[in-house]
């Protein structure tokens, strides 16, 4: 991956910088993870976002706050339209990355999980991920590229608390 120099002048004033943030943020998952090494399909990279609701599921399983996701937690996970979320997790139970199933808290209902499959196209995501972030951030200090990366961890988590249980 070649870095660039950023194409504007960085935001000088605490307003400029918070006017520049949103802007940014959406950047983020427009920008091209797909030139790092081992690239993920852009067809499976857009299957993550899927496979990745999924998988916050299931790994809340494993505390209190369990709960078993379906379509139209997919949906309202992604604030899509049902029909939208259904031909997407259709698709990736077509590329055999997830598997329906038997609510086992209410049998008439049907849950989502990974299959092997889906959890082999996540872990190497992850790794994706990671390596695409050493190479952004590679020439930063040391310093700010953990600061960064905690901040952003603690943004989602924020984000995360002001959604609505399901």
């Amino acid at each position: 991956m070649t870095k660039q120099a950023p194409a504007e002048p960085e935001p000088v004033s605490a307003d400029e910088l918070l006017d520049a943030a949103g802007p940014a943020l959406g950047k983020l998952r427009r920008s091209s993870l797909l030139d790092v090494e081992n690239p993920i399909s852009a067809k499976d990279l857009s299957r993550t976002l899927v496979l990745n609701i999924v998988l916050e599921a299931e790994g809340s399983e494993r505390t209190e706050d369990a709960r078993e996701i379906t379509v139209g937690g997919v949906a309202a996970h992604l604030g899509a339209d049902p029909s939208v979320a259904s031909r997407m997790v259709s698709d990736c139970i077509a590329a055999g990355y997830l598997i329906r199933a038997a609510s086992q808290r209410d049998g008439r209902r049907t849950v989502l999980h990974l299959s092997p499959e889906g959890r082999d196209l996540m872990a190497r995501f992850r790794r994706h991920q990671r390596s695409a972030f050493e190479a952004i951030t590679s020439d930063w200090p040391e310093t700010e590229r953990l600061e960064f990366a905690r901040l952003l961890i603690k943004y989602v988590a924020s984000q995360d608390a002001l959604r609505p249980t399901r």
